[in-house]
């Protein structure tokens, strides 16, 4: 048995033969889909409808978003709607005030009015403590007259007498306070025990014990106690104090 043993042309050529057998044929010879690219087949599709507007399919191959959707709308007879251009919105710049007084406050916003209450300007605060603006205003010689007025102008205001009352005001308790020493709650005079009332019920008719006091010293105290006010014999009625005018007197 004879063997035969083809070169690497002779393979090549057999290939093509087995491939271009198994290749079907087609039954229609006119151009179709499979054939050629999708732009030349929307070109030779069917005819827009009159009035509608006709899409330029660009060159050069690849395909192309709004021709598949024009092609799409004149096979059903719908014309396409085209949309609206987009205006960017051209920017302003705000223009800064001119007016110091329409100026706003370091950051706040334009339009801001300045209050009365805050500062304005530093008029107002004294420059004494700058030697340089001190010296182109004074002299040594202003100096020497500001100080002799301020001597002419000094008062030195002597101490009087203390004014004497008008007249007799009653007992005199600051006076009756200093006269004495023992402190209060310390029975110093003979009571007898028996009241008609409570020294309560009877403080309560003075506004206060100063008044309680200087009613009990001019009816009697500290040696009676008509009114029951200094139950207790100490010489001070209605829980009066006499340690206060002590101690100013120190």
């Amino acid at each position: 048995m004879s063997r035969t043993i083809l070169g690497p042309a002779a393979g090549t050529l057999l290939s093509a033969l087995m491939l271009a057998a198994c290749t079907p044929t087609s039954s229609s010879t006119g151009p179709g889909v499979g054939f050629q690219d999708y732009n030349s087949y929307v070109r030779g599709a069917a005819p827009a409808p009159a009035g509608a507007p006709v899409t330029v399919v660009p060159p050069g191959g690849g395909f192309d978003p709004a021709a598949a959707a024009a092609a799409i709308d004149r096979s059903q007879g719908v014309a396409p709607v085209a949309a609206a251009p987009v205006v960017a919105p051209t920017p302003t710049a705000t223009p800064l005030p001119t007016d110091s007084a329409e100026r706003p406050r370091g950051g706040a916003p334009a339009g801001i009015k300045e209050e009365s209450g805050e500062v304005a300007s530093h008029t107002g605060i004294s420059d004494e403590q700058d030697f340089d603006a001190v010296s182109s205003r004074e002299t040594i010689e202003s100096d020497k007259e500001r100080i002799a007025k301020n001597r002419a102008d000094y008062v030195v205001v002597q101490p009087k007498d203390l004014p004497q009352r008008p007249g007799d005001t009653g007992p005199n308790i600051v006076e009756f306070a200093l006269a004495t020493t023992h402190a209060p709650g310390v029975q110093m005079y003979k009571r007898s025990g028996m009241s008609l009332r409570s020294a309560d019920a009877a403080c309560a008719k003075y506004s206060s014990p100063d008044q309680a006091q200087q009613d009990f010293l001019a009816k009697g105290g500290p040696d009676r106690d008509r009114m029951g006010i200094d139950p207790d014999g100490d010489g001070f009625a209605c829980s009066w104090d006499p340690r206060p005018f002590r101690t100013a007197l120190q």
